[in-house]
Formats: C-alpha cells, sequence, structure tokens
C-alpha cells in the first residue's frame, strides 16, 4: 500500500551534483545548479504556497502565491521561476509575504464557486488546500458582479468532466498537453478576466485534438477537470502500485481505491518506464475487470455443439488432467502442449512453461510472439547475443536522429511517443520509414527529415540500401567495429554490391534514391542515432532477416552501447519480453538457453525432479498442422484468443475444430472458446501477484489491490492441474515462483519481490555483476563476446498483388483500442474505435466506385471479411490498411499462412487483396467454413 498523496516538488529536478549552498529560512540547502528555490525548499521540508506549479511541468510563474523574500533583491520573485544562487539567502514566511498571498488567494476565491462540502475534490483540491495555508477567512469583495460561475461543463469525454466555472486559468492542463503529452490540444484563449481554457478550436473535448491521456486530469489543482469516476463513487482512500496490463511500456499506476472498488489509475511519478504518464487505456480503461462479461466460475462440456455447464474447482481441474492423461495414452506423450500469454505474469508464464515440460512431459509449449516478436529474438542473438533491446526508454533523450521503421508508437506506445517527441521538440532529427504517412511524419511542432514511404514487404531491401550508403560513402565507424565486431569484411563486401545501391532498390521499395541517401547519411553522421521498431519490421516473411539488417546498421556506425544510440524493439502485449525470458518457446528454457544443452537441461531437472526433452516441441504453427493430421490432439490456451488474433482463421479454426480436447483461460469467452471444451477462468491485472517484464527490460511489480474474483491465482491452477496429472507442483504465494526463476535463470538472479518492493524495478540482467540492473546493454562488448555481422539477402516475399488481388493489405493497431480488443472493447474506449475500418487512398477507391463511409468487402485468396471503407491519402496508391480490434471483423481471415523463414512469425503486414463495393450498407460480417469435427 502507498499514500494516495505524492510530494509534489513544485519544478522538476535539474541534473547534476548537488553543488550549490543556499539558506532558506535559517536552514542550509545544497541542491544541483539550476534548481528553483521553490523546489530547494520543498527538498528541505518547507513548502511553499503555490497554485500553478507542479514538478511534472517546467516552471510558469503565474499564480504570485510562491512570492518570498531573497536577500539583496528587490519586490518578491516568484519562487518556481528563481533559480537557486551560491550564497542566496530566502525567507518564505513574513508578515508582507502572508498578506500578499492572502490578497492572491481572496481574487481567485472571489470567482469560484463556493461548493467545497459538495464538490467531488473535497480534500483533493489544491485550492481549498492553498486557501487554507494562506490562512484566507473572508473575501473582502463579496461576490456580486462579473464572474465565471454559470460556465457550462463538458462531460463529452467518456472518462472526464471539464466544469468550467472552477477553472483558475492556472494553465496546467494547458502546459501539460504541451509539454508532456506533446498533443498541444489546449490553449488559453482571450486575455485578462475573459481567458479560459479552451480544448482545439473551441468545441469540447471530444471535437479536439485530445487523446485522453489524462495529463490535464493529473494536473489540474482544482475540480475542474475531475474523473467521472469520482464524481461517481467519490475519493479513493487507499492506494497500491502496480503495472498497466496493456502495451509493452509497462507503466506504473497507484489503483487508488474505496474500499475494495477501484476509483481510478493514476500514473506513478516514480515509475521507471513511464515517470508520472499514461495513456487513455492504462489510465481509464480499467472498467473491463469488472464488466458482466467477465466468467468468474469454471465451465465444462463435452463437445463444442453443447452448452457450457458451471463446476466448481476441483472439477474442472481433474477432468482436465483426466483427459490429458487419457490424450496421452492413446495418442502418445507428444500429443498435447500448451500456449502461453503476454499478458501474464512472469510467474505464471513460467508456472505453465513448467507444467508443459515436466508434467505433460515434452517441449510443446510456444507464446503469442511467435506470432509478433520472435523475429527479434532471433535476430538480436545472432548479432548481439541476446533477445533484447539494447536501451531503456530515457535513452531517446540522449538521441540525436532517430529512425522508427514499421512502428507507429503515438498509436501503439503512446507514452514512449511523448517522451520521443519531447526530444524531437528539442532539436532531434526523425526518419519515418512507413508505407503509412503515420502521425510522427507530421504533427504539432514534429515534422520528420524523411519519410521513406516504402512497399510493404521491401523492409530488407530498404535496410540493405542504406547500409550501402554507409559502407561506400565512408560513414563506418571502424574504431568502434575494430574494437568490437566479427565478420565485417565479408559483409561490407556483400552490402557494397550494385544491387544493395539505392538507386537498385528503388523500384523494389518505391523510395527516390536521393531521399534514402539522405536519410543514410543524416543517420550514420549523427553523434547519437538510435533505431525503434515495430512489428511492421518483424512480421514480415523476412523478419528475422531485417532485425539482423538493423543490428547490422547500428554496429557499422558505432551506435551501439551508449545512452541515445541502439537497436530497440517496441513491444506489443505487457509481458511479450517476459513470457520469452520465462522459457515460453518450443526450443528454448528460461534464460534464451536451447533445451539440447544437456548442462542447462541438468539444472531444471535436478530443481524439477523429471527428466526433460532434448528435442524442441511444435511451435504454433506446427500445432495447427499437426492437429489436422491427427497427431496432436489437446491444447492448453493460457489467455491467448488464436482464433481472433493468429493469421488465415480457416486455418486456425479447422485446427481447433479437429481436437479432441481445447482448455481455454482467459477473463472471457472470446472466439477461441468457441472451440474450447473447458473454460477456466483468468484473473485481470488487478488480481495478479507477480512481475511484468517491458520492453525495455524493465521488471515491474504487479500488486494485487484485491482477492482474485475466482478464487485462484492463474499460477495456482497450473499447479493444481500439474499435481492432478501425477506431477507434483506447489508454491505457498508467487514470490517462491520468482525465487525460482532466480535460481535456475542467470539474467534474473538478483531478482526478488523483496528487492522490486525496496528499489522500485530493475532492468535483466540482474545478478552479481549488476545487482542494480542494466538500463544500457553492450557498453563495453556484446553478450556474444564480439557483435556479428550477418549478410541479409533480400528475397522478396512470395505473397504477390495479382489481376485478382492488385491490392495490399497491411495490419496494425489503434490508439484506443488494444490487440484483440476483449478488454477495451468492454470500456468506453468504444466511442473512439466502434468499428474496425479499411483505409485506403482516394485513387484506389475512386477506380473501385467506393466513397467514405461505404461498407466494403475486403477478399484474399484465403478468405474474405466486410467493413466500412475510410478514404485517407496517407495511404500510398495500391495499399490498404486495417486493424484487428473486433471479431465482428476478423482481419486475420484473409491474412495468409506465410511466416518468417527462421520463426515462423505470420506475414501480417503483406497480403494481396481486393476490395470491392458490397450493395448493402449491413454490419461487418465475416465469411468461415462451418468447421468440420475430426473425429
Amino acid at each position: 500500500m502507498s499514500l494516495i498523496k505524492e510530494q509534489d516538488y513544485g519544478t522538476p529536478a535539474r541534473p547534476g551534483e548537488a553543488a550549490v549552498a543556499v539558506e532558506i529560512d535559517g536552514k542550509e540547502v545544497l541542491v544541483p545548479e539550476g534548481t528553483s528555490v521553490m523546489r530547494a525548499a520543498s527538498e528541505a521540508g518547507i513548502d511553499i504556497p503555490k497554485l500553478c506549479a507542479t514538478d511534472s511541468l517546467e516552471p510558469f510563474g503565474s499564480c504570485r502565491l510562491c512570492l518570498v523574500d531573497i536577500d539583496g533583491r528587490k519586490g518578491t520573485p516568484a519562487s518556481c521561476t528563481t533559480p537557486v544562487a551560491a550564497g542566496m539567502k530566502v525567507r518564505t514566511q513574513t508578515p508582507k509575504l502572508a498578506e500578499l498571498r492572502r490578497g492572491v488567494m481572496e481574487l481567485y476565491i472571489s470567482d469560484h464557486p463556493l461548493d467545497c462540502l459538495t464538490c467531488p475534490a473535497n480534500g483533493d483540491c489544491e485550492l481549498q488546500d492553498m486557501a487554507g495555508v494562506v490562512g484566507l477567512r473572508e473575501v473582502r469583495y463579496g461576490f456580486d458582479g462579473e464572474n465565471h460561475l454559470d460556465e457550462p461543463t463538458d462531460s463529452s469525454n467518456p472518462y472526464f468532466d471539464f466544469d468550467a466555472s472552477k477553472c483558475i486559468s492556472c494553465s496546467r492542463c494547458v502546459r501539460a498537453c504541451d509539454e508532456v503529452q506533446g498533443t498541444f490540444a489546449l490553449t488559453i484563449e482571450g486575455r485578462g478576466f475573459a481567458s479560459k481554457v479552451a480544448a482545439g478550436a473551441g468545441g469540447s473535448f471530444m471535437e479536439s485534438d485530445c487523446v485522453s491521456c489524462g495529463a490535464c486530469v493529473q494536473a489540474c489543482p482544482t475540480s475542474t477537470l475531475q474523473e467521472k469516476s469520482v464524481v461517481e463513487l467519490g475519493m479513493p482512500t487507499r492506494s497500491v502500485i502496480t503495472t498497466c496490463a496493456y502495451c509493452g511500456v509497462g507503466c506504473s499506476f497507484k489503483a487508488e481505491l474505496r474500499g475494495d472498488e477501484v476509483v481510478r489509475m493514476v500514473p506513478h511519478k516514480d515509475g521507471g518506464a513511464n515517470e508520472g504518464h499514461s495513456c487513455v487505456k492504462g489510465r481509464f480503461a480499467f472498467g473491463y475487470a469488472s464488466h458482466p462479461d467477465r466468467r468468474l466460475k469454471p465451465m465444462v462440456r463435452e463437445r463444442i455443439t453443447d452448452p457450457w455447464q458451471e463446476v466448481e474447482w476441483e472439477e474442472a481441474i481433474g477432468h482436465v488432467a483426466r483427459r490429458m492423461l487419457d490424450i496421452q495414452a492413446r495418442h502418445g506423450a507428444s500429443a498435447i502442449g500448451g500456449i502461453t500469454s503476454s499478458r501474464c505474469t512472469n510467474e505464471e508464464v513460467y508456472a505453465v512453461q513448467k507444467m508443459v515440460r515436466a508434467a505433460f512431459g515434452n517441449n510443446n509449449v510456444d507464446t503469442c510472439a511467435r506470432v509478433c516478436h520472435s523475429p527479434t529474438g532471433y535476430g538480436l542473438k545472432q548479432t548481439y547475443g541476446t533477445s533484447a533491446g539494447t536501451q531503456d526508454f530515457k535513452s531517446v533523450a540522449k538521441a540525436d536522429v532517430i529512425l522508427v521503421i514499421g512502428a507507429n508508437p503515438t498509436d501503439g506506445h503512446p507514452v514512449f511517443a511523448s517522451r520521443m517527441k519531447r526530444r524531437l521538440r528539442q532539436g532531434a532529427r526523425l526518419i519515418v520509414a512507413d508505407p503509412r504517412r503515420i502521425d510522427l511524419v507530421r504533427s504539432p511542432h514534429i515534422e520528420a527529415a524523411h519519410h521513406l514511404q516504402l512497399a510493404p514487404g521491401t523492409n530488407v531491401a530498404l535496410v540493405n540500401a542504406l547500409a550501402h550508403v554507409v559502407v561506400t560513402e565512408g560513414l563506418v565507424d571502424r574504431e568502434f567495429v575494430a574494437e568490437r565486431c566479427e565478420d565485417f569484411e565479408a559483409w561490407e563486401r556483400f552490402i557494397a554490391r550494385p544491387e544493395h545501391s539505392p538507386e537498385a532498390v528503388a523500384d523494389i521499395t518505391g523510395v527516390p534514391a536521393d531521399e534514402l541517401r539522405s536519410a543514410a547519411r543524416l543517420y550514420a553522421a549523427a553523434p547519437n542515432a538510435a533505431i525503434y521498431y515495430g512489428l511492421g519490421v518483424t512480421e514480415h516473411s523476412q523478419g528475422s532477416t531485417m532485425v539482423m539488417g538493423m543490428a547490422n546498421l547500428a554496429m557499422a556506425t558505432g551506435n551501439i552501447g551508449r545512452d541515445g544510440v541502439g537497436v530497440n524493439p517496441l513491444r506489443g502485449q505487457n509481458n511479450v519480453q517476459g513470457s520469452c525470458d520465462m522459457g515460453s518457446f518450443p526450443h528454448e528454457l528460461p534464460g534464451y538457453r536451447h533445451v539440447s544443452d544437456d548442462a542447462v537441461r541438468t539444472v531444471f531437472e535436478t530443481l524439477w525432479g523429471r527428466t526433460l526433452q532434448s528435442e524442441p516441441g511444435l511451435r504454433i504453427p506446427n500445432m495447427f498442422d499437426s492437429a489436422i493430421d491427427g497427431s496432436f490432439r489437446a491444447l492448453f490456451v493460457h489467455g491467448e484468443d488464436i482464433a481472433q488474433s493468429d493469421p488465415n482463421t480457416q486455418h486456425v479454426t479447422a485446427a481447433l475444430t479437429a481436437l479432441e480436447l481445447v482448455v481455454v483461460q482467459d477473463l472471457f469467452l472470446n472466439e477461441t472458446s468457441k472451440f474450447a471444451h473447458v473454460f477456466l477462468p483468468g484473473t485481470s491485472f488487478l488480481e495478479k501477484d507477480g512481475t511484468f517484464t517491458n520492453a525495455e527490460r524493465r521488471i515491474n511489480r504487479v500488486r494485487p489491490v484485491m482477492a482474485p474474483k475466482t478464487g485462484k491465482h492463474e499460477w495456482q491452477i497450473v499447479c493444481e492441474i500439474a499435481q492432478a496429472m501425477g506431477y507434483p507442483m506447489k508454491y505457498d504465494n508467487a514470490a517462491q515462483i520468482m525465487d525460482e526463476i532466480a535460481m535456475t535463470t542467470p539474467t534474473f538472479a538478483g531478482v526478488s519481490f523483496d528487492k522490486l518492493d525496496r528499489v522500485g524495478s530493475v532492468q535483466w540482467p540482474c545478478n552479481d555483476a549488476a545487482p542494480e540492473g542494466t538500463p544500457i546493454m553492450h557498453v563495453d562488448g556484446f553478450v556474444r563476446g564480439r557483435g556479428r555481422f550477418v549478410d541479409t539477402v533480400y528475397v522478396p516475399t512470395e505473397e504477390r498483388s495479382t489481376r485478382k488481388y492488385p491490392l495490399i493489405l497491411t495490419t496494425g493497431r489503434i490508439l484506443s483500442q488494444y490487440n484483440v480488443g476483449a478488454q477495451t472493447r468492454r470500456t468506453g474506449n468504444v466511442v473512439w474505435h466502434p468499428e474496425d475500418v479499411l483505409e485506403l487512398h482516394p485513387h484506389d477507391a475512386e477506380v473501385r466506385g467506393i466513397r467514405d463511409g461505404d461498407m466494403v468487402a475486403l477478399a484474399s485468396r484465403v478468405g474474405e471479411t466486410s467493413l466500412r471503407a475510410r478514404i485517407d491519402d496517407r495511404m500510398p496508391v495500391g495499399v490498404v490498411y486495417t486493424t484487428f480490434h473486433h471479431p465482428t471483423t476478423g482481419a486475420n481471415v484473409v491474412t495468409t499462412e506465410l511466416s518468417d523463414w527462421a520463426t515462423n512469425c505470420p506475414e501480417y503486414k503483406v497480403t494481396a487483396v481486393q476490395v470491392a463495393l458490397k450493395q448493402t450498407a449491413s454490419a461487418p460480417s465475416v465469411s468461415v467454413p462451418v468447421p468440420v469435427v475430426v473425429e
């Protein structure tokens, strides 16, 4: 449990050594140069009244409450905007200051509703607090005359109200939108007494560019911007620090509660990944955890056509164990397997892979990373020696050039995007490589130096051309390469070939040669250049090749091993890094160690008391193929909706239908549960006890704010299934599982719940060599010893546009929805994205007779669906785009079986399609054949 209120120092901390000595109210304080008098006083335990100041924003000096006396200076300067100076003597409390502050407060209160007792922010209002601090007892001016008390309330946002009658025009919300979020959706309109906060061009919040990140709500010192949940439920009385369960940024939050009911989620100032910022999903979209659709009791049925029957836990667990053992007896030890979830904790994932290996007796375990970032693991391990990104998020603040490729951070990783945009506003240059003109290409106060609008599927040709320019124009950091890398000479000869030149690949990529050359020079010449990438890199037939290509480029230019550089995957789900770390792949035990390694296997065999298989098990695509051919018969699906998220839906559903036993563990009945024989209810992140590992390898505590509504933790359920199958597997709590992880996995050797509770978070490797974790990887040398250059031959995808399917479909995410939408579709976020839409260029729409908003048929060689068209010139001609958040659309009905050559990661980003106008404007529909039951 934590305090509801965190200390607010008034202004941000300044970097550097505490070297400036000042005296404040007779107390000597030592602080870094540039620190404000207000912050210096606060650090010394001396609070100066304030309203416009808060330590998440730069000083503004408008409220005039923080006035102080400084010896030798005229007047009473604002302490928030006055930096300390050596020998300075400050007095914060004098009769003159008290009179000035009361006078200022009188003016505020004379134009503010006197409704403290009925105000939802009663007890949590800085204006109320400061009125008490300055000793205001009366308002001499009275309350007659012109005022703002009749200003309307804007309730258009689903999560918060804007009550203009309570606004004091302190500008904190405007500054938060600018400085923290970087959206610039708010402004102060008018002057003097007529000044007021306005959203956009003076419309409602919903009509503006507001992205509902909550920064303005967090910054507001009154009840002007107030969460609707607080209005409805009352002020929270306690809080628990935990971690967001959405994307791979891994934001820390205070879950603030009233009793056992969550009132609001407040971003934690000390969160290593987010430092007090949030996005609409983490800040507001937590209501799914108590949605009526949620299932809390186990259910079983004999056939998928039968109705579900609720049962007690003992019966459900026994049923799963008996069926699994029976199938093994009839079809062999390898006829069963499991899929772990990147939405679950490290401890839960570890338990599932242990159950598969020790209780099931095979290596048939895989994870959703198979369909997203498995090429990251392969590519970075081949080149650098470890399957993870190189930097912490803070590192971007030191980047001079940023290359964003195959990622849309403002939609997929918005809190990191705000960090990036802050650096870009400070002068860093941006290169965007993406078929779409994403928001980062041009948005308020940001414009990319280069938008490399490449054709889908040509990433490798593009990165080879960038490297070609580096090699042939003398831009290689030869000192770095000589000291730290190997196989460079062979790679240099390969990449210098004429077929890799920008001119040679221009027809392949669609990127003009001059543009590509300029971008390469910009990246290579930067003091610090960083690469950030996403699924637009990995979800290709050459995903692994592309990851190695980016690793080559970073090594050749020396952009590895310090702040501001690196190769950084922006992970999709909250614990996709952790699920990989925990041994969820069929060829790797925890810590990315191959199952064929006798020494590693012995460690686990000794501890687990079971002989482990030395041969890799089945990957997810292999499981599907083997299910259809009859050799694979039972599947435990832990927290993944594979029937919606995996490609070629017809193939997936045919495989699920062929299985004798499908066990689904999740919060809701989803598309996969339609094919399940057992449903085991899961826990939401508000009930979980464990850890998540984010995209920067940061291990964060996930603390339960309430007991599991199902009566059991998910790791307990897994252990009980294993025990019912005859394997003794028991833990008293999740901390014991982490202790076992630390005991067996070198990169986690120094991790424990006690340590995380003490220091907040750590980034692996965390061991004796790095007891406080490792923010930056490969500082003095690569994990594998020397970085390895790998030839990256461009091989065009087999998926080509044809006369029948002349367009190329690529897919992605949107800010308001998350993954398959199971969580966010059950929150107020649906107002922003109620359905998946198909974006297409005006030319492609015109030749097909399609108008904006029309229903269209989207067909590929494997399936067809329908959805609404959105005409947008940010798409290039010949390319269309959609999201996959709504099962009614079923975008993966049309995606194909093609996948990455090394990892089987599906090629979601390149599907040849045709789009045609539908004659009726009906609701979206999905064309999927009725599955045939395979006996």
